[in-house]
């Protein structure tokens, strides 16, 4: 089998409305990494000032009043400046930006075999949370306006 140092990896950005996550996002991100599910390469933090301003804080700056002192970076740097910058400016002016680099340790083998088998991933696209509730509720809807539909037939 081929071995991978890495498995496949996504870049997650969370915008706050306060000046950093509350303390249960960083106990989620503990959860994760400690049950193996997923491993944590990088973390960033963006402030984006009303003014427009931007401060990027690196984990290494932050206080450790919500847990961020317990968390371990792998391979710190992979989210590099110009993509900081380019996340940024995607932040609403008065929020704050967490970047995360994550690799999916679930998936790190299935990546090996596709490769040792001269297979290729095409394309993988994460969909949002919300939007994949939104979009079952209304498939739930439509099936259920269907069979009532056929069963008034």
């Amino acid at each position: 089998m081929a071995e991978f140092e890495y498995g496949p990896a996504e870049f997650m950005v969370a915008q706050f409305d306060t000046d950093r996550p509350s303390a249960g996002v960083v106990d989620a991100i503990l959860e994760l990494v400690d049950s193996g599910t997923v491993r944590l390469l990088d973390l960033v933090f963006i402030e984006r000032h009303a003014d427009g301003g931007v401060d990027i804080i690196e984990l290494d700056e932050m206080d450790g009043d919500i847990g961020l002192t317990d968390i371990t970076l792998d391979a710190s740097g992979i989210a590099g400046d110009e993509d900081v910058q380019e996340i940024a400016e995607l932040l609403q002016p008065g929020s704050t930006g967490a970047i995360l680099v994550i690799e999916h340790l679930w998936a790190k083998e299935l990546a090996s075999r596709f490769f040792e088998s001269g297979g290729v991933v095409l394309h993988s696209e994460r969909i949002p949370a919300p939007v994949l509730n939104a979009v079952a509720a209304e498939a739930y809807d439509e099936l259920e306006t269907d069979e009532l539909e056929t069963t008034e037939s």
